[in-house]
């Protein structure tokens, strides 16, 4: 392990959370305090900044507006959705990465964010051993999805799990108004990995939430879901569905209406229109009242449904990122390590290979849904509820939340 002296990076990539700029605060505020690091630079727009040499100057910034990043959702310095290709093919970005950090000194590089992001910090860590270049590289998890390996949980998961138990509790209630019978489908972030659309499953914990829950974990079918729809109204007039925009039939084709040549810049699958895809259907099948409603951006950008717990921990992963780089430890993943038992829930940090993290999706375990594949079991219930505790004291300016504003002074702005 290698103590370096240097300016350090921070870039923020993939889908924003309600919390990922509370990781950026603990990255930006234990950097700043640290005598190891010269300058601390925010990457405008992840490793896309790196690439055009736009770079935020974060020593400008006012405390102040540094403290409200934890209440402010979404990437304040910018995200992307950039693949770095193989280096071994082209090293054309690589090359231009190792410029950029020459230019300015940077012996750390801080990149927070989900599977692909974690591949990207791996590839540029990778890259800088390899040309011997002195940069101690840490990636920080981001993901609601919750599917990167080798952590408990990932920063951002609890927040949006919290959002989507509670607006399915609501749901439940607007459903019943009516003495006529209405069955509503939400649909629910999550392409491979079910545990967005699990949470709806603390709703019905709760008492009141969907009926029927489908993840991605089990293969569809089609009629025995009209079957399900079909039993619940019948016996009870009424019925919630929550469904995970990535359910899929038996041979791997989502169910989702979407075309799958639209995809995102790693390739993947562009999925929506699934809940009015199957409210069609039911509709069709049932000719009964459908609504089809899909969360989209809004369960991962609700802060005002944050978790204290969730913004506690994202903190604290990006101030360990920090502490670990500045001790010597490089080419790493902070993971967060948990245990849940009678005296209660704890959680700390600790690191995992990068090549552990990147790539890699970890999913819901088959025996945490039940049996006929359409709920949530009681491990799932002990797993998550942990996660969506406390509220924060979020700052108010007139009733409307208050959000950092950040002044970005650009690094070519001080040349």
């Amino acid at each position: 392990m290698e103590q370096l002296k240097g300016a350090c990076i921070i870039g923020q990539s993939g889908g924003p959370t309600s919390v990922i700029n509370a990781s950026a605060q603990g990255v930006i505020q234990t950097a700043l305090a640290s005598p190891q690091i010269t300058q601390v630079l925010g990457a405008a727009h992840g490793i896309k900044g790196v690439l055009a040499d736009k770079l935020y100057d974060m020593g400008q910034e006012d405390p102040a507006q540094l403290d409200l990043l934890q209440y402010t959702p979404s990437s304040a310095l910018g995200s992307c959705r950039y693949k770095l290709a193989d280096p071994d093919q082209d090293d054309t970005d690589y090359r231009r990465i190792l410029e950029i950090f020459q230019k300015y000194d940077v012996r750390y590089f801080f990149y927070n964010g989900g599977n692909d992001s974690m591949d990207t910090c791996n590839k540029i860590s990778k890259y800088m051993q390899k040309v011997g270049y002195p940069c101690n590289i840490i990636g920080v998890p981001k993901t609601i999805d919750n599917d990167l390996s080798g952590t408990d949980h990932c920063p951002g998961y609890g927040s949006a799990a919290k959002y989507i138990a509670t607006s399915c509790m609501e749901l439940y209630q607007d459903a019943r108004v009516y003495d006529t019978g209405t069955v509503v489908i939400v649909e629910i972030m999550g392409r491979h990995a079910g545990w967005l659309a699990g949470a709806a499953g603390l709703a019905t914990w709760a008492g009141a939430g969907p009926d029927l829950v489908y993840l991605p974990e089990v293969d569809f079918d089609m009629d025995q879901f009209l079957a399900d729809v079909k039993k619940v109204y019948e016996e009870t007039g009424n019925c919630l569905v929550a469904v995970s925009e990535g359910i899929h039939y038996a041979d791997g084709t989502f169910v989702s209406e979407a075309k799958t040549s639209a995809t995102d810049g790693f390739g993947h699958a562009q999925l929506g229109g699934l809940a009015a895809l199957l409210a069609d259907r039911v509709k069709q099948a049932l000719g009964v009242k459908v609504r089809g409603i899909e969360l989209s951006l809004l369960q991962r950008c609700g802060a005002h449904l944050a978790s204290q717990t969730d913004i506690r921990e994202a903190y604290a992963a990006g101030k360990a990122a920090v502490e670990a780089a500045v001790a010597g430890q490089t080419d790493q993943m902070v993971a967060l390590d948990c245990t849940r038992d009678e005296t209660g829930y704890r959680c700390r940090t600790k690191l995992v290979p990068l090549t552990q993290a990147a790539n890699t999706e970890r999913k819901v375990p088959r025996d945490w849904i039940n049996q006929a594949g359409n709920g949530i079991c009681q491990p799932f219930i002990h797993y998550a509820l942990p996660l969506i505790q406390g509220e924060p004291e979020r700052p108010l300016e007139g009733s409307l939340p208050k959000f950092a504003k950040l002044k970005k002074v650009l690094t070519t702005d001080r040349d």
